[in-house]
């Protein structure tokens, strides 16, 4: 085939680019710099990013996706295609085959647009494919069988819950809380109880750093999840009274209690799947367990957050990060088999 084929995982927070025959070529952040007058690209990706919250007022860096879905039209459309074209390199004679994921509830409406924006970037067919499917598959999770399957997606922007059997959607829900809304409980928390206001990148490090999403009362035994608990950061800011720069210190148990009920937010979430689910679907998911995914399941014991409140095992796929862009790029490849869950243009 003399047409590329790229596997396009489009998230809130980053978006991976998966090359058929080759694998992941790129993984950067959601992140353009563009000019605040003429609207033109300056920066994307990486380096963008670098410029959250530092940009002088001719510049603005923004996010073109707020909730897994898009946001800025314009931006978002410039956007891939600077990732279409650092995949296939520039000079491309013939148009490349595009498969972009989408979390499962978006609107016909919402659709439309990442279609366009695929085909508009330079795309010579669109294709799309839900989410919490694409992640299934990444997950090498066997969706075909008739059994019951279920994956909860965390990304930055949103939270897909699906249970698949038969290789399909058989209940699902998309929660529009993710990691970023972690990184603004962060943000919201500090400001309350510190009078201390710090940027998207400061919320995003003592997540990183420090977020536990258990931690237990009673003395653990397990000598790492003390350290956990007992770890302090030092957080740099601004302070919201005297507008001088600060610094605070953070425990893991006051990070725990700012987070806390965004976590249980996403739980809540997928118990309302579970409440959905056929009964002899969720005696397999008792079976087999929940499937996490994404970036914000690598949180520390949000495994067992998880397990704790819904009463179900649940476990962190291998390679959380990369499933759905895996996933996206094994449906790709494959077509014939997964036709019956893909929509194109």
């Amino acid at each position: 085939m003399l047409s590329k084929r790229i596997a396009i995982d489009l998230g809130t927070a980053n978006t991976l680019v998966y090359l058929a025959g080759e694998g992941i070529v790129i993984n950067e952040p959601t992140v353009v710099a563009v000019t605040a007058e003429e609207n033109k690209v300056v920066a994307v990706g990486k380096e963008a990013k670098e410029m959250l919250g530092r940009t002088p007022g001719n510049i603005v860096a923004m996010r073109p996706l707020k909730d897994g879905v898009i946001a800025d039209y314009t931006v978002t459309e410039a956007m891939l295609s600077y990732f279409i074209d650092k995949a296939t390199g520039a000079s491309r004679f013939f148009k490349p085959e595009v498969m972009v994921c989408i979390p499962s509830g978006v609107t016909q409406v919402e659709r439309r647009a990442v279609l366009d924006a695929t085909m508009s970037a330079g795309a010579k067919v669109a294709y799309l494919i839900d989410e919490p499917l694409a992640a299934a598959i990444g997950a090498k999770i066997p969706i075909a069988q008739p059994a019951g399957h279920m994956v909860v997606d965390m990304g930055g922007g949103s939270t897909e819950v699906a249970v698949i059997s038969l290789g399909g959607v058989v209940v699902h829900d998309s929660i529009r809380v993710g990691g970023n809304k972690i990184d603004e409980a962060i943000g919201a928390y500090t400001k309350k109880k510190f009078n201390l206001l710090i940027g998207e990148r400061s919320a995003e490090e003592i997540k990183i750093e420090m977020a536990n999403a258990l931690i237990e009362d009673q003395p653990s035994n397990e000598s790492s999840d003390k350290e956990k608990e007992e770890q302090k950061m030092e957080i740099r800011g601004r302070d919201s009274i005297t507008g001088l720069p600060r610094t605070i210190e953070l425990t893991a148990r006051q990070v725990n209690e700012a987070i806390t009920p965004v976590l249980l937010e996403i739980v809540h979430g997928v118990k309302g799947v579970l409440e959905k689910t056929p009964p002899e679907l969720a005696s397999d998911i008792i079976d087999k367990g929940i499937v996490m995914s994404g970036g914000t399941s690598l949180l520390h014991n949000f495994d067992k957050l998880m397990t704790k409140q819904t009463g179900v095992p649940c476990h962190v796929a291998e390679d959380a990060l990369l499933c759905v862009v895996r996933g996206t790029g094994v449906a790709l490849e494959n077509i014939e088999l997964y036709k019956r869950s893909i929509s194109r243009k």
